[in-house]
């Protein structure tokens, strides 16, 4: 008999989905991963769509992602995770099946699969983690890197001349004709946290009611890329991520 299992009802305060295994994370301590991976847990749970339930995963920090959600999962090569999502739901269109994917992935080696399965408007939902770095592979400039901060890539800060803007792509999808719900959204504390779960509850059943692509970014912290403690972190990105990347919905039909 587990702990769980010996705890009362009405005296068990928490206790782990059970769409989420026991598997250990890979993830750095204080890193907005595994929350979001919580929350997807919570909501496949209580829909009751495991068995329904598909995810892709590509490249990237989050590329394990399958190893923690007992769902049926499908790898994708850097940056095609909506092209392969596009597949999994128009051969299997009862399913609810989302993207799982970061600011590089996302944002960089996958610009055109991500800007043209939303503007063919597939019925997918797109999770969409935004560090501003690239987290997995040593910290360098990602296409959401803001101007002036620092890098493994940029030592001295984004500069504009040099580099270019930051690329908002979310402002972008927005504008689109096939997505139909494009929100951002982050994970730093508890009410925040409620409105992403909220969030990526709507973008699964805009999926099943083939309403068009929902798009969840999920504004997020990486404290090893950006040298910082977990608390440290939290408070830059409040200071410096979300002036530049607002959060709230940007679409909503």
């Amino acid at each position: 008999m587990t702990t769980e299992e010996m705890i009362k009802p009405e005296n068990l305060v928490y206790a782990k989905p059970k769409t989420m295994n026991d598997t250990p994370m890979h993830y750095c301590p204080g890193c907005s991963h595994g929350v979001v991976h919580k929350l997807l847990a919570e909501i496949i749970d209580e829909m009751g769509i495991q068995e329904n339930t598909i995810g892709v995963a590509p490249v990237g920090c989050a590329v394990f992602a399958y190893n923690y959600l007992d769902i049926d999962w499908q790898e994708a090569a850097h940056g095609r995770a909506p092209a392969v999502a596009t597949a999994i739901k128009r051969l299997l269109p009862d399913r609810y099946v989302f993207t799982y994917q970061g600011d590089g992935d996302l944002a960089a080696i996958g610009t055109a699969e991500t800007i043209h399965a939303c503007n063919r408007g597939e019925n997918i939902m797109i999770i969409f983690i935004n560090n501003g770095i690239y987290g997995m592979t040593g910290g360098q400039m990602a296409p959401t890197t803001l101007e002036g901060m620092k890098t493994a890539t940029t030592p001295y800060g984004r500069n504009v001349e040099l580099n270019g803007y930051p690329l908002n792509i979310t402002k972008l999808l927005a504008q689109l004709d096939g997505t139909c719900y494009v929100t951002r959204q982050a994970v730093h504390t508890v009410a925040a946290v409620r409105k992403t779960k909220k969030a990526i509850q709507k973008g699964l059943e805009n999926s099943a009611k083939r309403k068009g692509t929902s798009i969840i970014e999920v504004v997020s912290t990486c404290n090893s890329g950006w040298k910082l403690s977990p608390d440290a972190a939290n408070k830059w990105m409040v200071e410096n991520m979300f002036p530049a990347y607002p959060l709230g919905d940007l679409k909503n039909e």
